[in-house]
């Protein structure tokens, strides 16, 4: 059994109690992440948010001749700037932004764009060119720079799936769907005798590093309590719990989750709203929970999508595009609006065109934050200017 494949039944426990055999259990482990006070927290938006109706050109023109059907009118734009303005679902990104913790990076994209969600998103996870196709993920790669050996709390995804991005050569995250379940039992059995096998030695010591990842987790939950009330939604409960483990020391240097649901080809005023609804109350609680804290110049979120959507609407919803925002909230950030507005009248067949390459985004993010030498993980793009 390969090592990558070994982890997905190690490293992926979507809840409950994994019993495992004591033989399992031999080898010591050591903590040999290199602690920093800083983390990075990635919350991806799948399905391609509509970029243009989050972050919106309210003092284009072209806007609401290209949507008639799905254009959120000036009125209700919120916390106008130079042209641009929040959706009114996203009173808290405003109010953060007006606070000076939130930057928002416009019309990111990459190269020779790809229009398909699985495509696109393996894009972001590897930040590789479009035309070439890796196995790890670049913050997995960045892990295996970071630990010695195995250190399955290095990074975190609060998900069912694993996710791409964190998955290098060694196994240095962990993906669990609840962690308060999230227990590991050792089971006894009639003998303790090693194999000389290798990769049996393996087998054992990643899930020797899996059991104390679990132990961890336990520990940093029960050494942190959640001091506001987060919405009852499943991005809040993620979030939430992301916010406990980070106020146990838990001490991971990359935390990860997802929210679905923004794939709108249709009804999209809607749904759209709804998933906005859901995403600021859960994104403004953690906001005020680690402020609260006084962790939030330690913490930095990132918020994006794997592509944004056409600018011409097809009815009543719009379809797959390219560029679109992000955002990146405390962390120290800038609390600016980097890049400029979206040129309506230049597109690529009926696209907006990239401005800012998200791989910028990450050297941005590596180099002031996690102080890491980008280049080493093989992200060639110079780190964005401006952002912190």
């Amino acid at each position: 059994m390969n090592r990558r494949n070994f982890l997905s039944l190690t490293g992926t426990l979507t809840g409950g109690s994994l019993l495992l055999p004591n033989f399992l259990f031999s080898y010591g482990f050591q903590k040999n992440l290199i602690i920093g006070e800083q983390c990075l927290v990635f919350v991806q938006l799948n399905g391609g948010n509509d970029g243009l109706n989050t972050f919106i050109p309210f003092d284009d023109p072209l806007y609401y001749d290209l949507r008639p059907k799905i254009a959120i009118t000036k009125d209700d734009v919120i916390s106008k700037t130079k042209g641009m303005g929040f959706h009114p679902s996203l009173a808290g990104f405003a109010q953060m932004q007006q606070n000076g913790d939130l930057s928002v990076i416009q019309n990111v994209g990459y190269p020779e764009p790809n229009r398909s969600h699985f495509r696109s998103q393996e894009i972001w996870q590897t930040a590789t060119d479009s035309n070439k196709y890796i196995n790890e993920g670049w913050l997995g790669r960045y892990l295996d720079l970071q630990c010695v050996t195995h250190t399955p709390t290095a990074g975190i995804n609060i998900d069912s799936i694993d996710n791409l991005s964190l998955k290098g050569d060694s196994p240095n995250s962990i993906t669990v769907k609840d962690p308060d379940r999230f227990k590991i039992k050792k089971q006894k059995e009639e003998t303790g005798v090693l194999s000389e096998n290798s990769s049996l030695d393996f087998v054992r010591k990643v899930a020797n590093s899996v059991l104390e990842g679990s132990d961890e987790i336990q520990k940093a939950l029960t050494q942190s309590t959640t001091e506001i009330s987060y919405p009852k939604t499943a991005l809040g409960k993620n979030l939430e719990w992301i916010g406990r483990l980070i106020k146990g020391n838990l001490n991971s240097k990359v935390y990860y989750t997802s929210q679905g649901g923004y794939d709108t080809h249709d009804n999209q005023l809607a749904i759209q709203g709804n998933k906005f609804k859901e995403l600021d109350g859960a994104i403004y609680s953690f906001y005020q929970d680690l402020k609260q804290a006084n962790l939030l110049q330690n913490v930095t979120i990132v918020v994006f999508s794997e592509f944004g959507r056409r600018v011409k609407d097809n009815g009543n919803g719009t379809d797959h595009g390219t560029a679109a925002p992000m955002f990146v909230i405390g962390g120290q950030n800038r609390g600016k609006v980097i890049g400029n507005n979206p040129n309506l009248a230049d597109l690529s067949q009926g696209d907006l065109k990239y401005q800012i390459d998200f791989r910028s985004v990450y050297s941005s993010l590596l180099k002031e934050k996690m102080a890491f030498d980008y280049q080493k993980i093989g992200i060639k793009n110079a780190p964005l200017q401006g952002l912190f």
